[in-house]
């Protein structure tokens, strides 16, 4: 071990600095903080035993080479939705290595995020091109989650004409993955999920009270249906006033017709394959595009073209009335993020590649598989094979009767994974790593195993497709930025281009509450792109990903002692399908127990708006629980509605600590209640950088959480998404935990998947095990305590100019404290949003705005930081205070002032000056400033999310002149 230890790297206050903060606070040390913030009630003397030691940064990646090493890298042709690729260099150390790009927060202000969100634009019209369609969201979480989306949009725009309709029929040739998922959301809110051969005779299909089908294309057999019965399909589903849904794979929809031009509504699928590594399941970005008039239905976000105060474009997030924390029980999704930082790599794939370079990627993986087609020919007709389709693009479906399994086992002497469909059918697919070499090795070995010994010779069934009826005939990726940075010079400087307009964490502090945006350690990182993590296929052999298998059962295994649980799944790829994926468990349970009436989840005011829209999606009731004065669950209130909905109480859910940033007293009493009453308790993860190493959800009444890795286990952000949300739980609620028909371990026997792949988004797992092996129990209970301390000290610094609006019984915070800025709007008419716009002059990233609780600010400033950023942000924060003083005095006019006219941006310093302050009070606002100043690139953008006029894809260049 190193005499540094690593906790105090990750940790921004040393000794000296946390005695300064803790006579700010007035208490005489951490243990005494957290002796009277935290109540004694469900304090943990001492962390919790089991973790190991703290180990030194070469020690993680010493461990880490040791579980890579046992994971074996192999040519897969497993296909099936997963597909290896070459993530260009330059995108790979700019984008996916570049902290300016990971560390970024959720671009929810716009005038510091335009490079993201230009990079998301580019996402959009990357999709709506290669789908045909006209309006497509910033990324979903996988392709199941997408396909399951998709689901529920169909029931919801087609509810007026189809009141009955609860049927959702999907073609056979569908992944299984996908099937999974769609299964366990349907049976959630009531739909009855068909499966059938919709292709064969469309005409006999029974559509009959259905209002959507879905169909793959191409299949998962690799078929490439006529067109005829494709469209024969879509039009009968219209015909019913049904919608129409195809999973397209978007390399091969630059050969083979679109989604569009077969008149589908909607499409939806993963963009892994461009340039984004199997990673053994994720994280990838999925993408659902709708047609017009359906894309304000659409879940997630969508990026739009808007203008700033100048009436300069300027990009933004749009349409979010739809978003959780508005619409709570009445959101029609509970996705609350995205897969931005995969999303922005594979639109950077299509950037650099461009629409010649796809497609002649394309068609190098046809011709391979129209090589090894040819090739193995001879040897299917002398065993009595052959190909089940002869229309295809890059996977074969080989009906070898009896010897599958002998197939599977030459090619894995061979170096190549395969498919095993059934004990008579293997699929096999190629993809853009595929080399002449690995096929020529396939056909040997598949040959030797059909007691075929000619000598291999290359061979293609004709250049011209066996789908002439399916060939694309229309233009895609027209937009100059996908035709303009060919160079890696050019690609080099786009990507440094846009980071330069964002603000990320590399900057300087991003104060978010409720979201913990603290440090992503290099050394965490650095595992992510090794090949023996990046490269494995999530239905590799269970052989081959041994490494992978230990390290996610170590993960598991720290994350319920430092929870008090005994089960984790890692499989929610986000923490809203983590969420998702608690409650159904507590549904499952129920109906165990032949107590499927209890229904009702009580949720509080204060809540999460994920909660109540994932409690609708698991099909519950959603009762909202009152707040007292102080912003603590009314019990009295609680008490009431647990005794009138006693038989029907499915569950609570809490946060904790609360939304409110203080650790509630009488959490045990909240879950008794619940209990007496027949209920079950979740407890909300968000907030557990409070918690770890001093309290226990699954011991201080928690029969169930998901954590946010993504918060609390240091897995970055990424500008909104990659996101991971396991869910842990008490042992009884273990077999309802998240399944999957795919798993490589023992999970088979549990309930059904929540995510595409078995175990969610494996590859960025190394990022969380490391930061706990290097922190160890101490230093994780050292990093809650200086997060606590941390936001006390702002909360001490601010109350006099911006009151703390809620604190605990004792007058503590926890790790966030809420500023209520309406007095300070009562008495100069400055606004929470025009104190945020100024926070971008200061150079600094807003805080959550109106989050629980209009017109204020919630600060979480992490354990992370250090006391010359803090105190930064605190002179920040009281320097505009005084600005906002000037404006009440008169010394500058309410609608001319730099609060109202923030942010300034180097262009509008430029030319004449008619403002009542100064260009350097405008820019300059501190001290030193200009040694290191933070430009934004566009002026304050519009927030009327509800414009009809957004452009939702790339616009014409020359409007950015």
């Amino acid at each position: 071990m190193s005499e540094t230890p690593f906790s105090t790297r990750h940790i921004g206050t040393g000794e000296a600095a946390q005695q300064r903060m803790l006579a700010a606070v007035g208490v005489p040390s951490l243990e005494a903080l957290m002796d009277a913030a935290v109540p004694r009630s469900i304090h943990d003397a001492q962390p919790p035993a089991g973790l190991p030691e703290p180990a030194s940064e070469e020690e993680v990646l010493g461990r880490l080479r040791e579980l890579a090493a046992k994971n074996t890298v192999r040519t897969s042709m497993i296909g099936q939705g997963y597909y290896d690729t070459r993530t260009p260099a330059v995108i790979q150390r700019n984008i996916l290595e570049n902290p300016a790009w990971y560390t970024a927060y959720t671009p929810y202000q716009p005038e510091i995020s335009q490079g993201r969100l230009e990079a998301l634009l580019n996402f959009q019209t990357m999709v709506i091109d290669l789908t045909g369609l006209d309006v497509a969201g910033a990324s979903m979480l996988d392709e199941g989650t997408a396909a399951a989306e998709a689901m529920l949009l169909a029931r919801r725009a087609t509810a007026r004409k189809l009141p009955g309709a609860r049927r959702f029929v999907v073609d056979a040739d569908l992944f299984a993955q996908t099937r999974a998922v769609l299964e366990t959301r349907a049976a959630g809110v009531g739909i009855e999920l068909v499966v059938a051969d919709l292709l064969t005779d469309p005409a006999a299909a029974d559509l009959e009270g259905a209002f959507g089908v879905l169909v793959q294309l191409p299949g998962a057999s690799g078929r490439i249906p006529e067109r005829q019965s494709v469209t024969a399909l879509i039009d009968r589903a219209h015909d019913s006033d049904a919608l129409a849904v195809v999973a397209a794979d978007l390399l091969a929809a630059t050969l083979v017709a679109s989604a569009g031009e077969l008149g589908a509504d909607m499409a939806v699928g993963t963009t892994q394959r461009f340039g984004v590594p199997m990673g053994f399941g994720g994280p990838h970005a999925g993408y659902l595009a709708v047609k017009e008039g359906l894309q304000r239905q659409l879940p997630g976000r969508l990026v739009g073209v808007s203008h700033d105060a100048d009436g300069a474009p300027a990009y933004r997030l749009a349409l979010q009335t739809r978003e959780q924390h508005i619409r709570r029980e009445k959101a029609t999704s509970n996705i609350c993020t995205a897969q931005v930082l995969l999303a922005v790599m594979a639109s950077m794939y299509a950037v650099y590649h461009g629409p010649d370079g796809l497609r002649a990627i394309a068609e190098r993986v046809h011709a391979h598989a129209r090589s090894l087609a040819g090739a193995l020919a001879p040897a299917l007709a002398a065993a009595g094979g052959q190909l089940a389709h002869e229309r295809f693009f890059d996977t074969l479906e080989l009906v070898v009767p009896g010897r599958a399994e002998d197939l599977r086992a030459a090619a894995l002497e061979a170096d190549v994974t395969v498919w095993l469909e059934s004990l008579d059918r293997v699929r096999l697919s190629v993809d853009e790593t595929t080399t002449p070499g690995a096929v020529e090795a396939l056909v040997r070995a598949v040959s030797a195993a059909l007691g075929a010994s000619a000598p291999f010779e290359s061979a293609d069934t004709g250049r011209v497709p066996q789908w002439r009826d399916m060939t694309r005939t229309t233009e895609y990726l027209t937009h100059p930025v996908f035709s303009t940075y060919r160079s890696e010079t050019a690609m080099m400087r786009y990507l440094r281009r846009l980071a330069d307009k964002d603000y990320a964490l590399d900057r300087g502090m991003i104060p978010l509450g409720s979201c913990t945006m603290k440090l992503n350690a290099a050394v965490e990182m650095a595992a992510v792109t090794w090949p023996e993590f990046s490269r494995i296929h999530p239905f590799a052999p269970a052989g081959d990903v041994a490494g992978y298998l230990e390290l996610i059962g170590e993960l598991e295994s720290w994350l319920g002692i430092l929870t008090g649980y005994e089960a984790v799944s890692v499989q929610p790829n986000a923490g809203s399908q983590g969420e998702l994926a608690g409650l159904l468990a507590i549904k499952g349970y129920h109906e165990s127990r032949g107590e499927s009436g209890r229904d009702v989840c009580l949720i509080p005011a204060s809540a999460h708006g994920t909660n109540a829209a994932s409690a609708v999606l698991a099909g519950m009731r959603v009762v909202v629980v009152g707040t007292d004065g102080v912003g603590n669950i009314d019990l009295e209130d609680l008490r009431a509605q647990a005794e009138k909905h006693a038989e029907s109480l499915a569950a609570i859910m809490i946060t904790y600590p609360s939304t409110h940033g203080v650790y509630e007293e009488h959490v045990g009493e909240v879950c008794a209640v619940v209990h007496d009453a027949g209920g079950q308790v979740y407890i909300d993860g968000a907030n557990l950088n409070a918690l770890l190493g001093h309290a226990r959800p699954g011991r201080f009444g928690g029969d169930v959480s998901h954590l946010n890795l993504h918060k609390t286990f240091c897995i970055p952000h990424g500008g909104g998404g990659p996101g991971v949300g396991p869910v842990a739980a008490r042992a009884h609620l273990e077999p309802f935990l998240p399944g999957h028909p795919l798993v490589q371990g023992d999970l088979g026997a549990r309930a059904g998947a929540v995510s595409s792949a078995p175990y969610g988004s494996p590859s960025i797992l190394p990022i969380s095990w490391a930061y706990i092996a290097l922190m160890g129990a101490h230093g994780l209970r050292e990093a809650t305590e200086s997060a606590v301390l941390a936001a006390n000290y702002v909360a001490a610094r601010l109350d006099e100019h911006f009151p703390v609006l809620y604190r605990g019984e004792t007058g503590y915070v926890a790790h966030e404290c809420i500023l209520d800025l309406r007095p300070l709007r009562a008495e100069t008419g400055i606004t929470v949003d025009d104190v945020a716009k100024r926070l971008i002059d200061y150079g600094f990233h807003a805080p959550t705005m109106s989050f629980p609780v209009a017109g204020t600010l919630m600060v979480e400033p992490t354990e992370s930081e250090d006391l010359g950023e803090l105190d930064r942000f605190c002179a920040a924060m009281i320097a505009i205070r005084g600005e906002a003083m000037k404006v009440a005095e008169g010394t500058w006019p309410a609608e001319d002032n730099p609060l109202v006219g923030a942010p300034h941006t180097a262009s509008a310093m430029v030319g004449d000056w008619e403002h009542p302050y100064t260009r350097a009070e405008a820019v300059y606002p501190v001290a030193n400033q200009h040694q290191d100043k933070y430009w934004p690139t566009v002026r304050r953008v519009d927030g009327a999310y509800g414009d009809r006029n957004l452009v939702c894809a790339c616009p014409p260049l020359e409007s950015f002149a």
